[in-house]
């Protein structure tokens, strides 16, 4: 029987920061999860050395906040996908680098070729709130799911980049933030032509291999707490919860990564 090897990337930036994330439960979470499915897995911070560290690998796996693959390593990246490889993206992935704005203490993120290859770009994410997540294909990763399910996260303000089949979708008219709250951006690109659907799932295609990136999976301790303010949908009078597990506690979320592990070995 052939060894199944996945590489999983968890952190923040710089190296040793949890970047407002329970780092430790998603690591935990997820290599527990390739353990069962039969892996065996390496465990990095970043995505040093990525070329070398996919040597073998049948499936990468990145819980990220700040991290991600500069232009050499993208193209790595693409090739080993090219050539079958298959990548699961979770969440803070479709960000990456924000610039400061002048004379403000906000920012806006940076558009890069580490975009271009997952296939979506984070444009920001309102405070934490409860919605509805709606399964747009029959695809690996959504089997067993039921047509629609609720949760409680972060509800990403995602880009889809080029050209990915859509996997999951939510409904928001309009970017609630309240003033200065998140990154700045010139122009919502998120919402797609009827003017209230937003991607929350795809996958982008490459060669023999693929990537999924899914935006869900936010998650935060009392240690790692960094929001300021929460939908009273998720806490009482706008206070944020000490511990958030959000989608992490539901059955959607869950069958959505032991889909994802079952997926890589197919690779």
């Amino acid at each position: 029987m052939a060894i199944k090897r996945a590489h999983l990337i968890v952190g923040g930036f710089p190296i040793g920061s949890t970047a407002g994330h329970d780092m430790d439960f998603a690591r935990i979470t997820l290599l527990q999860k390739l353990y069962d499915g039969g892996y065996q897995t390496t465990v990095a911070n970043d995505f040093s050395d990525i070329g070398e560290r996919l040597h073998g690998v049948n499936l990468l796996v990145t819980y990220v906040a700040g991290p991600y693959p500069n232009d050499a390593q993208c193209q790595e990246m693409e090739q080993w996908m090219a050539d079958g490889g298959r990548w699961f993206a979770l969440h803070g992935t479709s960000g990456g680098r924000a610039a400061r704005i002048e004379g403000s203490r906000r920012r806006r993120m940076v558009r890069l070729a580490h975009h271009d290859a997952l296939g979506a770009f984070f444009l920001n994410h309102p405070p934490l709130s409860k919605f509805k997540v709606e399964v747009q294909a029959d695809h690996p990763i959504t089997t067993g799911l039921p047509a629609n399910f609720e949760t409680s996260d972060e509800l990403y303000l995602v880009e889809p980049v080029g050209t990915s089949q859509t996997l999951l979708t939510t409904e928001l008219p309009k970017d609630p933030s309240p003033p200065g709250f998140g990154f700045v951006y010139d122009e919502d690109t998120s919402v797609r032509e009827d003017g209230k659907t937003r991607v929350l799932g795809l996958e982008r295609t490459v060669g023999k291999g693929a990537v999924v990136y899914v935006a869900l999976g936010h998650c935060h301790s009392p240690e790692t707490n960094g929001q300021p303010l929460v939908d009273e949908s998720v806490g009482a009078g706008g206070k944020t919860p000490m511990v958030f597990r959000g989608s992490w506690e539901t059955e959607a979320f869950n069958t959505i990564l032991d889909n994802a592990v079952r997926w890589g070995a197919a690779a």
